[in-house]
């Protein structure tokens, strides 16, 4: 099961009431936050109604753990370090990054968003057209990894 990186990059303002449901509904309440679903029809829905303000795509193992190590939080909003998984049981970030993977859940004691920078030198396309017509939003597989690296 693939595990889904969605990324918002655009406001709510004069949005559709639905549009903005999905997006509070998927924890997407800031631009350039980033969650991570598993990759199933019901996620896929929410998908193409809030893709005129997020980006989304397939992230890999590398991705991941360079993500938790610099932009997950623990309850409190602590970052996370090997003390901390140690008490939860993870030996390194690539244990913790192969569990999510395997099972594509965030542990409980890791918040379920993480907050990233803008992309350094800016977003390369257009924000307000699809990533297929050479813009920034929608799905764009596994080009979701250098944009996350970029933001981190």
């Amino acid at each position: 099961m693939a595990l889904l990186a969605i990324v918002r990059i655009r406001s709510l303002i004069d949005r559709n009431p639905d549009v903005r449901k999905v997006v509070d509904l998927l924890r997407l309440r800031k631009n350039n936050v980033c969650v991570l679903y598993p990759d199933s029809e019901d996620i896929k829905g929410m998908l193409k109604i809030a893709s005129q303000v997020i980006t989304y795509g397939e992230i890999d193992k590398e991705t991941l753990v360079e993500l938790l190590k610099k932009r997950a939080r623990v309850r409190g909003d602590k970052p996370i370090d090997e003390s901390i998984l140690k008490k939860y049981g993870y030996d390194s970030f690539e244990a913790l990054a192969e569990e999510i993977l395997k099972t594509a859940k965030i542990p409980t004691f890791i918040k379920p968003f993480f907050r990233l920078q803008p992309p350094k030198k800016g977003f390369k396309n257009s924000t307000k057209k699809f990533f297929e017509s050479h813009g920034e939003l929608g799905y764009r597989g596994k080009a979701i990894n250098d944009l996350i690296l970029r933001m981190l």
